[in-house]
């Protein structure tokens, strides 16, 4: 009898550890994890790639895609709905990190991706990608290398993206500062018309 009793429970230990098993499994498959929803918008990573999925009455459709580095982590995506000129518009925001190492240098980067879009028409306004890199890196002060010290340095690439109140953008970097403005004609932002000056009183 106590034989048998011991024989089940290796039965039912081995069906649970088996079920266990191809659960986890499974979930790693599908590869997909959800970042953010706002309204009926929801960011995901989906194997490797930032889908963003709009729901059409129950029904799920990718309005875009975009890939993700496998050596980079993805975070702080955000989905913010504003109004340019009275046009609904969403702006979609993530950031991408990733180290580049060796035995003398390690670049540490760090990416801001932008994108606007007017959702109802799946119109793409406007994309913008801002990487800073921070460089730390030994280098050797003679022929012989016997002597070296270590150096640090940020390299900036594109420009800093700014949404303003008013649905304007701004656009920066080391050399000039953009700002623009949203026009509903061409669902595109173009550069916002530099005050007129004032008119000296006599």
């Amino acid at each position: 009898m106590k034989k048998t009793i011991l024989v089940f429970a290796l039965a039912m230990l081995t069906t649970v550890g088996y079920s266990q098993k191809k659960k986890g499994s499974s979930k790693g498959k599908t590869g997909t994890e959800v970042l953010t929803k706002t309204d009926n918008l929801s960011a995901e990573i989906v194997k490797n790639e930032f889908h963003l999925y709009v729901d059409e009455g129950g029904k799920k459709e990718l309005l875009f895609s975009r890939p993700v580095d496998a050596k980079k982590t993805l975070s702080e995506c955000k989905i913010t709905s504003f109004k340019a000129k009275e046009t609904p518009l969403y702006y979609i925001s993530w950031t991408e990190k990733g180290t580049v190492k060796t035995d003398l240098k390690t670049e540490d980067a760090t990416s801001i991706v932008s994108e606007i879009w007017e959702v109802p028409t799946k119109t793409q306004v406007i994309a913008n990608s801002q990487t800073t890199t921070h460089i730390v890196e030994k280098v050797f002060l003679d022929k012989l290398k016997n002597a070296s010290e270590t150096q640090e340095r940020n390299r900036r690439e594109g420009s800093e993206f700014t949404l303003l109140p008013n649905g304007d953008i701004l656009l920066k970097n080391k050399s000039q500062e953009s700002k623009q403005t949203f026009d509903p004609a061409t669902k595109k932002y173009i550069p916002a018309a530099a005050p007129a000056p004032k008119k000296k009183k006599k």
